[in-house]
């Protein structure tokens, strides 16, 4: 049973505003992000995380800060995240966790006598180990992009594989830039770390099966509708997998939600990024991608045009 009934809108017309207002998005994301700030999590950055509980809630941020400093780690960064009185510390000491998590404990538990602290979990990354994560994660999102483009222009043709790789550039880059602004915000713990670059990654694939879609159906209706004009084809071709497009994506975003909401502190940061990056790589496959397509032709069409007229002129 369709469930979304054939459509007939015209996704093509407002595509040279939406680059403009998606461009602009993501300029100014960046700007904003590198700005603020990019909080990179102990995979990135090496160290020790201890995550703590009051179980009372006594203690404000600047006072846990000063006993933790009174031991020696200087510089240490806070963050309350999960229920009220949980408590995320990352350190700059690499060390043995065990240690670093009961030095750490003890000198809160001292702090507050009045209340119970918890450990709750402890991360420990060396700096060696932390430089070789983030190039390994950034090499991995380079040749997963390319993968992309060879699979899309020998599947299809070289145009379509650009048009999706810009989509998807957009796509992880909004999807960047909306996590780290969320995460400046304290509404959710979304520091940069290997579940984000997980998340990443994961949003390329769901998107680009989703503009595999698109381009199918565009292949087909080319031999069917021969002699439709290319933005006519483009539009029927998106009507056409419309339906299939929002009911997969709401399909997905509701059981996102569920890890949102309910899948703890260790789940929320991917969940959020997920979320938002099919929320953004369904909107770039319905006017992004094709839409690149159509200007990426008009505009080699035009130039060879050019170059005929000149040769002509010359001849």
């Amino acid at each position: 049973m369709d469930l979304i009934k054939k459509t007939n809108i015209d996704f093509i017309s407002p595509r040279k505003t939406l680059f403009i207002v998606s461009a602009a998005i993501a300029v100014f994301g960046l700007i904003a992000s590198f700005a603020l700030g990019i909080d990179r999590g102990i995979d990135f950055t090496g160290g020790t995380q201890v995550t703590v509980r009051f179980e009372k809630n006594t203690a404000s941020t600047e006072q846990i800060r000063t006993a933790i400093g009174s031991l020696g780690y200087e510089g240490a960064e806070l963050k309350s995240f999960g229920a009220p009185g949980e408590y995320l510390i990352r350190i700059g000491v690499v060390g043995n966790p065990t240690e670093v998590s009961q030095n750490v404990v003890s000198a809160l538990q001292t702090k507050f006598p009045a209340d119970n602290v918890t450990l709750l979990g402890t991360d420990n990354v060396a700096s060696k180990v932390s430089k070789e994560l983030a190039i390994d994660s950034f090499i991995a999102l380079v040749v997963a992009v390319i993968a992309i483009l060879l699979y899309i222009a020998f599947r299809f043709e070289f145009t379509f594989g650009l048009g999706s790789v810009v989509a998807l550039v957009h796509d992880v880059v909004l999807a960047f830039v909306i996590s780290s602004l969320f995460n400046k915000l304290g509404l959710v713990n979304l520091d940069l770390s290997i579940n984000s670059i997980a998340a990443y990654l994961t949003i390329l694939g769901y998107s680009i099966n989703d503009k595999v879609v698109v381009f199918d159906r565009i292949r087909e209706n080319r031999e069917k509708h021969k002699g439709m004009s290319l933005p006519d084809l483009i539009n029927l071709s998106i009507n056409e997998t419309l339906g299939r497009t929002i009911v997969t994506g709401v399909s997905v975003l509701a059981a996102l939600l569920v890890l949102v909401f309910f899948g703890g502190d260790v789940l929320e940061g991917f969940a959020f990024t997920m979320f938002v990056g099919i929320v953004i790589g369904t909107y770039s496959s319905i006017y992004i991608a094709a839409s690149f397509v159509l200007w990426y032709t008009d505009r080699v069409k035009h130039k060879n045009v050019g170059k005929m007229h000149t040769a002509a002129a010359k001849g």
